[in-house]
C-alpha cells in the first residue's frame, strides 16, 4: 500500500480492436494521463467463457460512465490470450458473453502481471489463473487499495467509485473518511483534537 502499482507493458482488446496498454501511461506526466495523471481501477478475474466473470465485467461496463467522471480507468486482465477476449467480446450478453464492453481486457497470457500483483495461485486446482483481485491506483501510479476475492465471490463494482471519491476528498481536504463514508458527507481530522468535532456529532 502506497507503493507504485507494479508496471506493465501488454496487448489487450478493447472492444473489438487489439490495442497495446502500459499501466505506467495513466499516471501524472504520462502519455495517457496528461498533468495531473488518472485514477486506474485495474481488476483481475479468473478466466474468459466463466460464470462469475461475465457479471462483473458487464457490471464494469454499465459503471463505466460514473467511472469517466471521476477520470478513472477501468483495465481488466486475465491469462487468457487476446483472441480468447475478442471471442469472448463477440458473443451476446444473453449467451453468457460479453456483448463489446468498451474498457480493455489485458492479456496476461504470461501470467506475469498476476503474479506481480500477488493474485495468481501457483499450485492446487486452480493454479495458474487470478483471483479476484481488485486494486485502486492513485493519479502518482500509487496502490491505495486491494481487495482479493476467492473464485466463487464475486466483488462490489461499486466500491471502488466510493474509494476513488474518499482518496479525492482526503487529498484536497486532508480529512479523513470515517466508515461508511459516502461522497458528500463530512470528513474526520486526523489529531486527537479535531476528531472530538465528529465524536460529538456522531457519538
Amino acid at each position: 500500500m502506497q507503493k507504485p502499482a507494479p508496471d506493465f507493458q501488454a496487448e489487450g482488446v478493447r472492444g473489438l480492436e487489439f490495442v497495446d496498454v502500459k499501466l505506467s501511461d495513466y499516471k501524472a506526466g504520462g502519455k495517457l494521463g496528461g498533468k495531473d495523471g488518472k485514477y486506474v481501477v485495474l481488476f483481475f478475474y479468473p478466466l474468459d467463457f466463466t460464470f462469475v466473470c461475465p457479471t462483473e465485467i458487464i457490471s464494469f461496463d454499465e459503471k463505466l460512465e460514473e467511472y469517466k467522471k471521476r477520470n478513472a480507468e477501468v483495465i481488466g486482465v486475465s491469462v487468457d490470450s487476446k483472441f480468447s477476449h475478442l471471442a469472448w467480446q463477440k458473443v451476446p450478453r444473453a449467451q453468457g458473453g460479453l456483448g463489446n464492453v468498451r474498457y480493455t481486457l489485458v492479456a496476461d497470457i504470461t501470467k506475469s502481471i498476476s503474479r506481480d500483483y500477488g493474485v495468481l495461485f501457483e499450485d492446487g486446482g486452480d493454479a495458474g489463473v487470478a483471483a479476484r483481485g481488485t486494486f485502486v491506483i492513485d493519479k502518482q501510479g500509487n496502490v491505495r487499495h486491494v481487495t482479493i476475492n476467492d473464485l466463487p465471490l464475486g466483488r462490489n463494482i461499486d466500491e471502488p467509485l466510493r474509494l476513488i471519491d474518499a482518496i479525492e476528498f482526503f487529498e484536497k481536504h486532508g480529512e479523513v473518511c470515517p466508515a461508511n463514508w459516502q461522497a458528500g458527507q463530512e470528513g474526520m481530522k486526523a489529531d486527537p483534537t479535531g476528531s472530538q468535532e465528529y465524536f460529538k456529532k456522531h457519538g
